[in-house]
């Protein structure tokens, strides 16, 4: 709201209306450019609106971006000016603090989506955010569609790690937790609601462990009020406002029927595909009960008590890693013609790689194909509801393997795996 922005060169204002979504925007308009003042109207917040619409299909679209139960989902946000999160002006905070993201917190426990700014993506062009976030793509983050996806995501996020920019604020007043990464105030106007949100709002600590810091936020989080007041003054209303604004600025008169915004689309099914190695670490809890906790690089805590293996997807690029890989996994169709069949690309992984201990073939949500050293192919399924990644079900039968059981026992009495909090049931078959 500066007049450099509002202004055109003999001092009117540039457009013929500016649309705002609350009073106090209208206040500080006055205030500080009184000339575009007579150009401002009230008609509410027509992305706020769709968001406050599509609250009830938060759990569909969690299932979307591959959340499954027990997951937390960490949304990544960055506006897009030099001191944003990712931002080159200021501390760099998001290229440094991804690969510990995607390596301090459990693969199978949480996901990580990244809402870049579109100014981002066209300033740098999406095949240098694609380049730049690939590793952590392959460990396991979503990088959501700047125009389409971001709403949705907001929605569905349990917290996000973000800036001074709009998105964090829009986090904000739906009463997801939020962390700011960076939080520089000299761009913000000091009566603006954001200045004083940003001013605040918890403050993450790049340099110290990162989960015991999103595990306060989660625990404490209390809503502040201020972001969803000052969203807009008239929630729910902007279709009609903005609509009878239209006509009436085209001079034609309004239809009849009521005036509806679009609904948010339920965005396309992206689970988390790990390409990365991965360190796997198992304990024994009883009888055919294994609990697997996966990270997608090299800074997991200090685990003495359990038991350590690498599981490698065989397409990763760091295919120098397979040779050493105790479990070698791929997801496909049980029928696709080019690994001949799961029993066949098993087999064939075997005797590839033969350090590996045990090949797995996910062939679906829920199940896999797996062949032993031993051996012995078995089919690892639990059940058309299952939401988990079957790869850990891979991971449980090798850690049982490996302290000496056997597969007939997991045969009889079935394999349970514990990733978090979560329990999977998982059956048991020869093939």
């Amino acid at each position: 709201m500066s007049p450099e922005w509002l202004l055109d060169e003999d001092g009117k204002p540039m457009a013929d209306v500016l649309v705002l979504s609350h009073p106090e925007q209208y206040e500080r308009l006055r205030t500080v450019c009184p000339e575009a003042a007579p150009a401002a109207v009230l008609a509410g917040d027509p992305c706020w609106d769709r968001m406050l619409a599509a609250r009830p299909y938060r759990d569909r679209f969690r299932r979307a971006l591959g959340v499954g139960r027990g997951q937390r989902l960490i949304v990544l946000s960055s506006t897009w000016n030099p001191e944003s999160l990712f931002g080159d002006g200021g501390d760099d905070v998001l290229p440094s603090l991804l690969p510990r993201l995607t390596s301090e917190f459990p693969a199978d426990q949480y996901r990580l989506a990244a809402v870049l700014h579109p100014n981002v993506w066209h300033g740098h062009g999406p095949g240098q955010i694609r380049a730049w976030l690939h590793r952590a793509r392959r460990a396991g983050l979503a990088l959501i569609d700047p125009l389409d996806g971001w709403r949705q995501a907001l929605i569905a996020a349990d917290a996000v790690i973000g800036d001074h920019g709009s998105v964090t604020y829009y986090a904000a007043a739906l009463g997801v937790p939020v962390l700011l990464g960076t939080a520089p105030l000299s761009g913000l106007a000091p009566d603006a609601p954001v200045y004083e949100f940003v001013r605040t709002a918890p403050r993450l600590a790049p340099g110290l462990p990162l989960s015991p810091q999103m595990e306060a936020l989660l625990d404490h989080h209390q809503p502040p009020p201020q972001p969803a007041e000052f969203i807009s003054s008239a929630p729910g209303e902007s279709a009609t406002r903005l609509r009878r604004l239209f006509y009436d600025a085209i001079g034609i008169p309004e239809a009849d029927e009521p005036a509806r915004l679009e609904p948010l689309p339920l965005p396309p099914y992206e689970p988390p595909a790990h390409t990365v190695p991965l360190l796997v670490l198992t304990r024994l809890l009883g009888s055919g009960e294994i609990a697997v906790t996966r990270y997608a690089g090299p800074h997991p805590p200090d685990d003495e008590a359990s038991e350590a293996h690498t599981a490698v997807h065989e397409d990763t690029p760091e295919a120098d890693q397979l040779p050493y890989a105790d479990v070698v996994f791929r997801y496909g169709d049980a029928d696709d013609p080019r690994f001949g069949s799961p029993a066949d690309w098993t087999a064939e992984v075997l005797d590839r790689h033969q350090h590996c201990a045990l090949a797995a073939y996910v062939t679906g949500r829920g199940a896999c194909v797996v062949r032993t050293r031993a051996g012995a192919l078995l089919r690892l399924d639990a059940g058309p509801g299952a939401d988990a990644d079957p790869a850990v079900y891979a991971s449980a039968l090798h850690a049982w393997l490996a302290v000496g059981k056997s597969s007939e026992e997991l045969v009889a009495q079935g394999l349970t795996v514990r990733t978090g909090d979560v329990v999977h049931p998982v059956t048991v078959t020869p093939v």
